[in-house]
């Protein structure tokens, strides 16, 4: 048995060259939805100058919120540490950290990368299925009224799980 990652008329054209042989041929794909949802993020030396989904920790409790921007991730850390110095709670983060009386911590221990995107659509549904799945853990900051049941997500969140978070 022999396995091709899929990728058009090439592939085709090169397993029918077992055609008359005993090697079975099966075709993958690495473009599924559970790999594309998957965090992406690297330890690249410049991650806070992309874009994409990131999760701040609580410093003191370490509950988690997860957002999105199309701005380098650096930027937006400012943001939230503008409303959490001046008090401005347009941050949910920050609001979480004045309510509770907790502190903000530096961004390289409290910012993590979680998939490097663009915005749009895409980005969208990676904040969502994020958000879900620390939602799951109990430990989210982020508003719980936006969260709803979605099968796909348990699915996706459950073999995350049962795989031992690889």
């Amino acid at each position: 048995m022999a396995k091709f990652t899929y990728i058009g008329r090439e592939t085709r054209s090169v397993t029918k060259l077992f055609r008359n042989t005993q090697v079975k041929i099966a075709y993958g794909t690495n473009n599924n939805l559970g790999r594309l949802l998957r965090y992406n993020a690297t330890g690249t030396e410049n991650k806070y100058e992309k874009s994409g989904i990131y999760q701040l920790s609580c410093p003191t409790c370490n509950r988690k919120y997860i957002g999105q921007t199309g701005s380098p991730f650096h930027v937006r850390f400012r943001e939230h540490q503008h409303d959490y110095n001046y008090m401005c709670r347009k941050s949910r983060f920050a609001q979480h950290l004045l309510d509770e009386g907790h502190t903000f911590g530096p961004m390289e221990s409290i910012m993590d990368v979680v998939h490097y995107a663009r915005k749009g659509k895409m980005m969208d549904a990676l904040e969502r299925f994020h958000i879900y799945e620390v939602t799951q853990t109990g430990i989210q900051i982020n508003d719980k009224l936006t969260i709803q049941c979605n099968p796909i997500f348990d699915t996706l969140v459950r073999h995350h799980q049962h795989r031992g978070n690889c």
